[in-house]
């Protein structure tokens, strides 16, 4: 049996721990008198470093056989309690647009009970990650900072920039949500 205190578990469990980093990073001017402009590139950058853990994590236990069922199960947890911690800010904020965070939500649950379903069902296997699944994570990974310190860092047309790669990342969602239900109906039969 593989280690759970493995260096790809270290890095997922790092990433769930930075779910309550950001949001105490994004709110500290409600309690500090540190100006908002702070608080986003905080953000930001918190959000910007957990993400790259994610694709670290995954890349390290490939390359030195350090997959475990233990890492399966965190990793994606971690990345969807990031992720809708973020989402959630920054729809609170006026940032993102409350559509696209429900469509991405709603299908990491959906994909969460699905991946529970089939592995009861013993069709696990149906469920892989596909491509379209890390293109979404990618285009959310890329809206989630640009929205958060865009504005701050006076990138032009940042929301709307960060707000197109988040639609983008809601239509992946959405897309991959429909293969996932496909191919493991397709996997029951």
């Amino acid at each position: 049996m593989k280690s759970e205190f493995s260096f790809p578990n270290i890095l997922s469990a790092s990433r769930l721990a930075a779910a309550p980093i950001l949001a105490a990073a994004f709110w500290l001017p409600r309690w500090t008198e540190t100006p908002q402009y702070w608080a986003d590139i905080i953000a930001a950058i918190v959000f910007g470093a957990a993400a790259l853990t994610d694709f670290a994590d995954g890349y390290w236990a490939r390359r030195q056989s350090q997959q475990s069922r233990f890492g399966a199960f965190l990793d994606p947890v971690a990345d969807k309690i990031l992720v809708a911690t973020a989402l959630l800010l920054l729809v609170e904020a006026g940032r993102a647009s409350a559509i696209a965070a429900l469509i991405i939500i709603s299908r990491e649950i959906l994909v969460s009970a699905l991946r529970e379903w089939a592995a009861l069902s013993g069709a696990s296997s149906a469920v892989r990650v596909s491509a379209i699944g890390k293109w979404k994570t990618a285009a959310q990974m890329i809206a989630a900072p640009i929205l958060f310190a865009g504005a701050a860092l006076h990138i032009p047309h940042a929301n709307a920039i960060g707000g197109g790669f988040l639609w983008a990342a809601a239509a992946l969602a959405a897309w991959s949500m429909a293969e996932y239900c496909r191919v493991l109906r397709a996997g029951i039969r």
